[in-house]
């Protein structure tokens, strides 16, 4: 029974359970965020891409091949969950400014 109860201390002093929670939202925040830029936003970007054919846009430069239409995507998704992790912080937190503690 000690172990039990040494194993809830732990849950609770390390806030396992809700890093959990955190770490199962952040995996539903992600995929969201994928799908909006794949369907939402690029689409906005493809008629100014050569082709228009983002998903597999490349620049060749002498032997070398750069994929900057994938690279692209995940720089989208990156700055949108920077932003919205900005925003939770700010809003949700109700901090004045958003500081590093």
């Amino acid at each position: 029974m000690v172990l039990m109860n040494e194993f809830k201390e732990f849950l609770k002093e390390y806030k396992v359970i809700g890093m959990a929670i955190g770490f199962i939202m952040g995996t539903a925040a992600t995929s969201f965020v994928q799908a909006m830029v794949a369907n939402i936003i690029m689409p906005l970007v493809t008629p100014f891409v050569p082709g228009g054919a983002w998903e597999t846009s490349k620049l060749t430069i002498w032997k070398f091949v750069i994929g900057w239409g994938p690279a692209l995507a995940a720089l989208i998704n990156f700055l949108i969950m920077a932003w919205v992790v900005f925003a939770i912080a700010k809003f949700v937190l109700k901090e004045e400014k958003v500081t590093k503690k």
